[in-house]
C-alpha cells in the first residue's frame, strides 16, 4: 500500500527489528580489572622527623594481598571509628591500654557477673513478680528516726584519727536518740514511692560527702524489717528496702576501690596486698560503724549489704564472716523475718562467693528448724489479729525459701535432690517445702522422679498448703523435661484427679493450664480433648471463664504450641467449644488472630478438608465481624492480611465450580475487609484462566458458560470496592482474563466500566497515610490500558475504534490539575497505539481472539480513520505546546513535550512523508531551543537516528539528519 496517503505511520517487521535489536557479544578484556576483585588502598602519610614536603608510604598493599577487614580490627580491641579519628588528626591510632581505669572497672564487672552463669535467674528478674503479687489494700506506715542536726562531719582539715572516730561513733549515738519521724495511712503505692524517696536521698547524701546521713537512712531502712504490722506485704516491703541497701553496698565498694586507683589500679583478681592502707583504714572503719550498730536486724543487714568489702580486707573475710551472720540470724524471733534475712545473706553471698555453698546449706537447714515456730503461740496470735489464714500466711515464706533453695540448687548434683527429698520426708513432707524443692532444681532431675514426688504430694498436708499448688510446681518442670514413659498416663491420672476436685475456678484453671502442655507434649486429641471438656465443665457455671481469659489464652497457646495438623485439632469435639468461652469481644479476636498466624505457619499445603474450611471460617468471620467503624486502618490490614492467607491455602483441585461456591461464601462473609475481597477477585480470575487451559476446548460450553460465571463475580463485586485505583485496577484485569478466555461481551464490559469510572478519579489520593497527586497513577494506569486496547476487537454495533475514542473522550472531559501536561502525555502516549493499529499484523495477539487486524484485514477506511484520529491528537498536543510557548515559566515543559512527540513520530510515523518529517524537525529544534533538553539524551538520540539511516529501508532519514543540530543555552 503506497505511503504518504492513507497510512501515515510507517510499516513494521516487527520479528525483524527484534532480530535486529538482540546485543551482539563482543570480548572484554578486563585485564587486572574485575567489578568485584577487592580494591586495594594505599595509604601515604608523611612521616615525622623529614623534610617538609616530603611524602613517603607508611603502609602499601600489593595487588596479590587482600584488603584489611574493619570488623577483624576489633577483635584485638581497636575501634576503626577512633583510629579514623586519630589518623585524621595527624597522629597514630590510639590502641586502649590494658591498665585504664575504665576498661578495668568495665572488665571488673563482667568477671562479677560470670561468676554465676547465664543459666542462673537473678533476683532481678523475680523482684517484679514478687511485687505484683503481694499487695494489700490495708494503710501502711513508715517509722522514722533521722537523728538531730548537732553531728556534723568533720572537714577536711581534722587530721586526728581518734578525733575522728569519736566524732563518728557520737553521731552513731545521736543516731539512737534522734528526732522521730512517722507517715501513717500510705497506701501501697504511696509507700514505694516513699521508699524510693528514701533511695535517691541516700544517693544525694553520698554525692555530697555525708556519709553518715547516708548511713542513718540505711539503718532506719533496715528497721522497718522487722515490722510486720501488714504481714501480707511484707515480702514487697523486703524487696523495696533491700534495694536501697544494694544501693549502699555498691556505693562504699566503688569508694574503697577507687581509693586503691592511685597511683595504678587495682588488677582484676586482686588481694588484700594489693590494698593500700588509707583504703584499709577506711574499709574498716564501715566496719566499726556498723558493728556499733545497737538492733540486730539493722546491723545484720548493713553489715550483709557491705559485705564485698571484706576483699580488701582479709583473704578469709568473706569465708569467716557468712558463717557468724547466718548464726546472727538465729537470735531473730519472728521466723518470717528471719527467713527473709537468710534470703539476703544467700543473695549477697551467692553474688561474691557463689562457691561456698556450705553457708547456704546452713541457712537452709536453720530455716527448717524455724518452722516449728510457724505452729507457736506467737505466731498463731500474730495471724487471729491480722485475720490471715494459715495457707496464705505460708505461701509468704515461698518468695525466701525459693531463692535459698535455687542458690542451693544451682548446678548441683542430682544427689542433693535426694537428700532434700529425704529431709522433706522427715518434716512430713511439708509442703511448702517440697514445693520450693520441685521449682527449685532442675526439671530433668524432678521428672525422673516424677512418681516419687506425688507420692509426696499425697502424703501432705493440704491444710497448710493445698495439693494443686504442688502438682502445678510439679507440672512446670514436667513442661519442660519428659518423664519416664512408661509412667506418663499414670502421672497424669494421679495429677489430674487432684486438679478436678479444686473447687476455686481460679485455683483449677491456674493449676489445668500448667498440665494441658504436658497432656500436648504426650497424649493424643483423645487426652486433649477430655482436658478441654474438663475446663468447659469447671468454668463455665457462674460464667467463671470471664475471670480467667489470660490462663484460656494460654491454654490455647500450648495447645498450638503442639498441634500443627488442623485436621486434627478441629476435629477435636470440645475445641470450638472451648473457644466459645472467649465471650469479650477483644479477647476472642486475639485468640482467633492467634489461630491463624500459626495455621498460615504451618499449613504449607493446599486443603479442602472441610473440617477446617469451616472452623477456619468460623474463626475468620469472628474476625471480620469485630471491625467497625472505629477500628484502626492498621488493625483492619492485619486482620485482612490474615484471612488472605487463609483463603489463599484452599483449593478444590479441579473442581472449579466448588471453588467459585466458596469464593461467593467467602464474599458474603468478609465484605467489610477491602483486601479480602481484592483476594477474591484475582483469585476468581485465577480460577477463570485455569479453567481453560485444563480443559483446552472440550466441554467447551460448560468452561464458557463457568468463565461467564467468574466474570459475573467480579463484575458484582469491584463496585463495592472503596479503592478507585484498586477498581480500575481489577476492572481491566478482569476484562484482560474475560478476553483471553474469548468471552467478548464480557470484557467489553469490564473495559467500558473502567472508562466510565474514570471521571470519578480523585486529584489526589491518600498514599501510607500522606496525600499525593493522583496523576502518576492514573497515567500508568491509561498506558497499560491503551496497550490492552490494541487486542480489543472493535464491537460490531458501536463503530470503528470505539473504545479508544471513548477512553481518549473521558480524557478530554477530565478535569486535570491547573499547568498539568497529563492530558497531553496522554495523546502522546495514545499515538504508539494507533501506529500498531495500523499494521498488517499486529505486534501481539490473544489465540482464538480476532482482532481488528483480522476484522478489518487493512480496510482503507479503518486506516483512514485511525490517521484522522492521529492527526486530531497531533493538533491538539502542537496547540499545548504553542500555549507553553506565551509562558516563560513553561519552556522545560515545553521542551519535554515536544522531544516525546518527537521520539513518537521517530519510531513509529512514515518521515518519507514530508509533513510528517518536517514536523519531526521542528520538534526537535523547539526542544533544543532554549537548551532545556538532556544533552546526552539528544546525543544518543542522534546517533541512533545517523544509525537508523544507514539502513536500506531507511534511508529517507538521511536528510533529515543533516537538519537536526545539537543547539545549547547561551
Amino acid at each position: 500500500m503506497p505511503s504518504g496517503d492513507i497510512r501515515r505511520s510507517r510499516g513494521r517487521n516487527y520479528e525483524a527489528e527484534r532480530q535486529g535489536c538482540r546485543p551482539e557479544g563482543a570480548p572484554i578484556e578486563f585485564g587486572d580489572y574485575h567489578p568485584l576483585k577487592p580494591i586495594m588502598v594505599t595509604d601515604s602519610k608523611t612521616r615525622r622527623g623529614t623534610r617538609k614536603g616530603s611524602t613517603s608510604s607508611s603502609s602499601s598493599s600489593s595487588s596479590s594481598s587482600a584488603p584489611p577487614d574493619p570488623l577483624s580490627s576489633m577483635l584485638d580491641g581497636t575501634d576503626p571509628l577512633s583510629m579514623f579519628a586519630a589518623t585524621s588528626a595527624g597522629q597514630p591510632p590510639a590502641v586502649p591500654h590494658s591498665s585504664s581505669t575504665g576498661d578495668l572497672g568495665r572488665r571488673r564487672r563482667e568477671k562479677e557477673e560470670e561468676a554465676v552463669g547465664p543459666d542462673f535467674e537473678p533476683w532481678a528478674m523475680k523482684r517484679g513478680e514478687i511485687l505484683a503479687r503481694f499487695t494489700t489494700t490495708e494503710k501502711l506506715s513508715i517509722n522514722l528516726c533521722m537523728g538531730s542536726e548537732k553531728g556534723k562531719a568533720l572537714g577536711p582539715g581534722s587530721s586526728a584519727v581518734s578525733e575522728k572516730v569519736r566524732t563518728r561513733l557520737e553521731e552513731l549515738d545521736d543516731l539512737e536518740e534522734g528526732s522521730q519521724k512517722e507517715l501513717l495511712n500510705l497506701s501501697q503505692q504511696d509507700y514505694a514511692n516513699r521508699i524510693e524517696e528514701l533511695n535517691q536521698s541516700l544517693k544525694e547524701a553520698w554525692a555530697s560527702d555525708q556519709k553518715v546521713k547516708a548511713l542513718k537512712i540505711v539503718i532506719q531502712c533496715s528497721k522497718l524489717l522487722s515490722d510486720t504490722a501488714v504481714i501480707q506485704f511484707y515480702p514487697s516491703k523486703f524487696v523495696l528496702i533491700t534495694d536501697i541497701l544494694d544501693t549502699f553496698g555498691r556505693l562504699v565498694y566503688d569508694r574503697i576501690w577507687s581509693m586503691c586507683s592511685d597511683p595504678r589500679p587495682l588488677p582484676e583478681s586482686f588481694t588484700v596486698e594489693d590494698v593500700n592502707d588509707t583504703a584499709k583504714e577506711t574499709c574498716l572503719n564501715w566496719f566499726f560503724k556498723i558493728a556499733s550498730i545497737r538492733e540486730l536486724l539493722p546491723r545484720l543487714y548493713v553489715e550483709a549489704a557491705i559485705l564485698k568489702c571484706n576483699r580488701f580486707l582479709s583473704r578469709t573475710g568473706i569465708q569467716e564472716t557468712l558463717p557468724r551472720l547466718t548464726a546472727m540470724i538465729r537470735g531473730i524471733g519472728d521466723p518470717l523475718v528471719a527467713a527473709y534475712a537468710r534470703a539476703y545473706l544467700c543473695r549477697v553471698g551467692v553474688e561474691v562467693a557463689p562457691h561456698l555453698k556450705d553457708s547456704l546449706n546452713r541457712n537452709f537447714f536453720d530455716l527448717l528448724s524455724a518452722f516449728r515456730q510457724i505452729g507457736g503461740e506467737s505466731v498463731q496470735n500474730q495471724l487471729v489479729v491480722q485475720r490471715v489464714e494459715v495457707p496464705e500466711y505460708l505461701t509468704l515464706y515461698s518468695p525466701a525459701i525459693n531463692w535459698i533453695l535455687q542458690c542451693i540448687a544451682y548446678r548441683a548434683p542430682e544427689v542433693l535432690l535426694t537428700e532434700m527429698m529425704d529431709r522433706c520426708k522427715t518434716m512430713a513432707n511439708n509442703a511448702l517445702l517440697l514445693n520450693s524443692i520441685m521449682r527449685a532444681f532442675r526439671p530433668e532431675f524432678v521428672a525422673a522422679r516424677a512418681t516419687d514426688f506425688i507420692g509426696m504430694i499425697k502424703d501432705c498436708d493440704e491444710s497448710g498448703f493445698p495439693k494443686h499448688l504442688l502438682f502445678g510446681s510439679l507440672g512446670r518442670s514436667l513442661a519442660c523435661a519428659d518423664p519416664p514413659e512408661s509412667e506418663r498416663l499414670t502421672i497424669l491420672n494421679e495429677a489430674w484427679k487432684v486438679i478436678t476436685k479444686v473447687r476455686s475456678p481460679q485455683d483449677y484453671i491456674g493449676c489445668a493450664e500448667v498440665w494441658v502442655e504436658f497432656t500436648c507434649r504426650h497424649f493424643t486429641k483423645r487426652e486433649v480433648n477430655t482436658v478441654l471438656a474438663d475446663i468447659i465443665k469447671h468454668l463455665t457455671p457462674d460464667r467463671a471463664f470471664e475471670d480467667a481469659y489470660a490462663q484460656l489464652q494460654s491454654v490455647i497457646g500450648r495447645i498450638l504450641t503442639y498441634f500443627h495438623d488442623f485436621s486434627v485439632l478441629f476435629s477435636m469435639e470440645r475445641f470450638l467449644p472451648f473457644l466459645d468461652m472467649f465471650q469479650k469481644d477483644s479477647v476472642r479476636v486475639e485468640v482467633c488472630k492467634s489461630i491463624m498466624e500459626v495455621f498460615i505457619k504451618h499449613q504449607l499445603e493446599l486443603t479442602r478438608d472441610p473440617v477446617i474450611l469451616n472452623a477456619m471460617l468460623h474463626i475468620c468471620k469472628t474476625m471480620h465481624d469485630s471491625v467497625n467503624a472505629l477500628t484502626l486502618e492498621d488493625e483492619k490490614r492485619s486482620l485482612a492480611l490474615l484471612i488472605v492467607g487463609f483463603l489463599r491455602t484452599v483449593s478444590f483441585g479441579r473442581d472449579f465450580e466448588q471453588q467459585l461456591s466458596f469464593c461467593v461464601e467467602a464474599r458474603a462473609a468478609f465484605c467489610n475487609l477491602e483486601p479480602v475481597l481484592v483476594q477474591l477477585v484475582h483469585t476468581v480470575n485465577t480460577l477463570a484462566m485455569e479453567t481453560r487451559r485444563v480443559m483446552q476446548g472440550s466441554h467447551s460450553r460448560k468452561t464458557a458458560a463457568f468463565v461467564r460465571a467468574c466474570a459475573a463475580y467480579s463484575f458484582i463485586t469491584i463496585p463495592s470496592l472503596g479503592s478507585i485505583f484498586t477498581r480500575l485496577h481489577l476492572y481491566l484485569l478482569s476484562g484482560q482474563v474475560a478476553l483471553a478466555n474469548q468471552c467478548l461481551s464480557q470484557s467489553d464490559a469490564f473495559l467500558k466500566a473502567a472508562v466510565s469510572l474514570l471521571p470519578e478519579v480523585p486529584h489526589s489520593i491518600s498514599v501510607e497515610g500522606k496525600l499525593r497527586s493522583s496523576e502518576g497513577f492514573l497515567l500508568d494506569f491509561i498506558n497499560n490500558f491503551l496497550a490492552t486496547l490494541l487486542v480489543v476487537p472493535d464491537h460490531p454495533e458501536h463503530g470503528v475504534l470505539y473504545l479508544v475514542r471513548g477512553l481518549l473522550n473521558m480524557v478530554q472531559d477530565y478535569t486535570w490539575e491547573e499547568n498539568s501536561d497529563a492530558k497531553v502525555r496522554v495523546y502522546i502516549g495514545a499515538l504508539p497505539l494507533l501506529a500498531a493499529m495500523s499494521q498488517e499484523a499486529f505486534l501481539y495477539s490473544i489465540p482464538k481472539v480476532d482482532s481488528n487486524e483480522t476484522l478489518y484485514g487493512g480496510d482503507p477506511k479503518f486506516l483512514s480513520e485511525i490517521n484522522k484520529l492521529s492527526e486530531t491528537l497531533i493538533g491538539q498536543i502542537l496547540d499545548h505546546l504553542k500555549a507553553l510557548a506565551r509562558d516563560e515559566q513553561s519552556a522545560r515543559r515545553q521542551s519535554a513535550l515536544a522531544f516525546s512527540l518527537f521520539a513518537v513520530l521517530l519510531a513509529h510515523g512514515d518521515l518519507r512523508n514530508n509533513k510528517l518529517s518536517q514536523l519531526a524537525v521542528n520538534l526537535w529544534n523547539l526542544s533544543h531551543k532554549q537548551g532545556l533538553c538532556d544533552t546526552r539524551l539528544s546525543v544518543r538520540t542522534l546517533e541512533h537516528v545517523k544509525h537508523q539511516a544507514q539502513r536500506p529501508d531507511m534511508a529517507h532519514l538521511a536528510e533529515a539528519v543533516q537538519r537536526l543540530t545539537l543547539q545549547t543555552r547561551t
